[in-house]
């Protein structure tokens, strides 16, 4: 049998080599690294929320960062590129995979709903819009300009200001029949990007109608009080498409709705040494609503009266962990007060980032730049608004990677790390990649650093 032989003479390997580096350069060039961790729509769940929670397969690394859909704003003049607009201009391909089976669908009906952005950065805002897919587009190409009307149906001009870390929209969404691709943009007033989510959605007649109700939310507990508050923690329901809130009620009386992921949430504005009794239940996107959870019956404290005694400052403030590249948690000890802690401030140099319950004694910091050192200051505070001195900690993230980008026809041995879609992994069995064999469709080969 005959073989054909290729050349590897220093030389040939010199001009590949230096080839690939031109390419890498360019790349850091064209394209400056993301800021990961800003936001994405939770409810009715986005194509990268069901990717994360497993609903939707397949998906790519987008399932570790579903709020890294971030291209430049201006849609329709600017933005993403026609046959990328649901990965963000390209940044994760597999969103951009399209056909009518492709994706998870949410129900839906025309007329009122609420859409709710899941914040992790919560940037100064200049709006907030919604496209949908036109009556006749063909689910089975692409998504281009030409698939959305391209008057947006909502639209929130923001002014500038800076939206909660859970943002939500009630609007009339028209009438459609099937499945369609509802586009919301968040447009950020301080850069120049917006972030770009695709939702999947069937409006009902296509499709049996969703009837199935969440579980019921377990082991409700209040968790801390104060003499005008209950802060309260639940356990998470399950639903056949997907939680997209829990509805929290002191007695019959309905008193706060959060989202999906939220398991908490501190019930505000009551009587000081008063019975309550609270329940929560969970909702889905169809509307169906769970039973209620277990009751839990509390007394607010007595009158705090003319408390100006503020808490101790958290001690022993510090970075848990080794940062990422976009992260630091930050742990600390509880604070001690005269009536009680009700919670304590997160502070980025002089601006708040959160505000967490007496209780929580941790907190991730994401939103970062790599490489970068920031100084967090955590205060307590009581019921009566007295506030600690500060604690303060300086925190580093962990420099970006200089890891090789991964590419086919290379050999790698075990322990090699490489770059690919903005992630890190490390090669855990010796191979020679061939297309097909991205980091992210190779869990075999490779390990998400």
């Amino acid at each position: 049998m005959s073989s054909i032989r290729i050349s590897h003479s220093p030389r040939v390997k010199l001009l590949a080599y230096g080839s690939m580096i031109l390419i890498f350069s360019l790349v850091v060039m064209l394209f400056p690294e993301r800021s990961f961790s800003h936001g994405y729509v939770e409810g009715p769940a986005s194509r990268a929320a069901l990717c994360k929670s497993g609903q939707n397969t397949d998906c790519g690394p987008i399932v570790y960062e579903p709020q890294s859909l971030e291209a430049p704003k201006g849609f329709p003049a600017a933005g993403p590129a026609d046959g990328k607009i649901a990965s963000a201009n390209g940044a994760f391909p597999k969103l951009d995979e399209q056909s009518a089976t492709r994706w998870s669908k949410v129900n839906i009906s025309a007329g009122q709903n609420t859409f709710t952005w899941k914040l992790t950065a919560a940037h100064s805002t200049a709006s907030w819009k919604y496209y949908i897919t036109k009556p006749d587009w063909n689910p089975n190409a692409a998504l281009t300009r030409d698939s959305f009307d391209l008057t947006p149906f909502y639209s929130v001009n923001y002014g500038g200001v800076q939206p909660p870390f859970t943002y939500s929209d009630t609007f009339n969404v028209p009438e459609r029949s099937g499945y369609h691709v509802i586009l919301a943009v968040w447009e950020v007033a301080d850069t120049p990007n917006a972030f770009y989510n695709v939702i999947d959605v069937n409006f009902s007649g296509s499709n049996p109608v969703d009837t199935q109700a969440p579980s019921a939310p377990a082991a409700l507990t209040a968790t801390a009080k104060t003499s005008t508050s209950v802060s309260l923690a639940w356990n998470a329901s399950t639903d056949n498409t997907g939680v997209t809130g829990y509805q929290v009620f002191n007695g019959t009386s309905l008193v706060a709705t959060v989202s999906g992921t939220t398991l908490n949430y501190t019930v505000s504005g009551l009587t000081a040494n008063t019975a309550y009794t609270f329940s929560v239940k969970a909702k889905d996107a169809a509307g169906n609503v769970s039973n209620g959870s277990n009751s839990v019956s509390v007394t607010t404290n007595a009158p705090v009266g003319n408390d100006t005694e503020a808490p101790t400052a958290p001690g022993g403030l510090h970075v848990m962990g080794t940062p990422t590249s976009s992260s630091i948690q930050l742990m600390w000890n509880p604070s001690t007060d005269n009536v009680g802690v009700t919670g304590y401030r997160i502070y980025r140099g002089t601006t708040l980032i959160t505000t967490v319950p007496g209780s929580t004694t941790d907190y991730t910091v994401t939103g970062l730049s790599a490489g970068a050192t920031y100084t967090f200051n955590v205060h307590a505070f009581d019921a009566a608004g007295n506030q600690s001195v500060a604690s303060t900690i300086n925190g580093t993230t962990a420099t970006a990677s200089t890891a090789p980008a991964w590419a086919p026809n290379t050999p790698y041995t075990v322990g090699t790390l490489v770059t690919y879609d903005g992630s890190v992994y490390e090669c855990r069995q010796a191979h020679t990649s061939l297309t097909g064999w991205e980091p992210a469709n190779s869990p075999a080969l490779w390990l998400l650093k």
